[in-house]
């Protein structure tokens, strides 16, 4: 069971006012960094969703890494901060695409 933990980490990422074939999302990560020092590049975004909360909208992004590892990181637009929400199992992942 895989449970969820909020860890602010820092990201490197493109905030673009305009799409453009290099930028087909408003906020596309690149890399992000954990407190320890771990850093870990973003190969793919496979999924990214909007939710209110209270008074603020978080961005979350489901994404693999160049390691093969995939997280849910999030982006708190009131608070201006990255969160990584959980480390996601893989197989987790290929269930849920192939229920849908």
């Amino acid at each position: 069971m895989q449970r969820a933990e909020l860890k602010k980490i820092n990201v490197l990422a493109l905030f673009a006012g305009f799409k453009s074939p290099s930028a087909r999302r408003r906020i596309t990560p690149r890399s992000f960094a954990f407190q320890n020092g771990d850093i870990h590049r973003i190969s793919e975004i496979r999924r990214s969703y909007t939710e209110r909360v209270g008074d603020t909208i978080h961005v979350h992004f489901v994404i693999r890494t160049k390691e093969d590892r995939y997280f849910d990181i999030v982006y708190d637009s009131k608070k201006m901060t990255w969160f990584m929400v959980v480390e996601l199992e893989e197989n987790l992942l290929f269930d849920m695409k192939d229920e849908q």
